[in-house]
């Protein structure tokens, strides 16, 4: 039998919820990770890597489509729960958890 080991999380404070803008991301580095964290119009937060694997774009400055987030640079768009791309031959994106306590955001990158 084979276990499968999940590596240990630790959730770090990024900001206020007050202080995500509706549709659009900010970016953070958070534990040597560049994370790109968006607040949807329904409400719902979530992080993924802060760049574009195609081209390198900052996604932080990219825009929401649905649950969607649109590179600033050629439009590519990555499922923000999944990080899987609408683009066949590119790279999905990392998505990291994310919990919203008390007004407060904060993302889990490895421990």
């Amino acid at each position: 039998m084979t276990v499968a080991l999940t590596p240990a999380v630790q959730f770090v404070l990024v900001c206020a919820l007050a202080d995500l803008p509706v549709g659009l991301g900010r970016p953070f580095n958070v534990g040597g990770h560049s994370i790109a964290v968006f607040r949807t119009r329904a409400g719902k937060v979530f992080a993924v890597a802060g760049r574009c694997p195609h081209k390198g774009g900052p996604l932080a400055d990219g825009m929401l489509a649905g649950e969607q987030v649109v590179c600033p640079y050629h439009a590519f768009r990555f499922h923000a729960g999944t990080g899987e791309c609408d683009q066949h031959n590119v790279c999905d994106v990392a998505t990291y958890p994310v919990q919203v306590t008390d007004g407060a955001v904060r993302v889990g990158v490895p421990a």
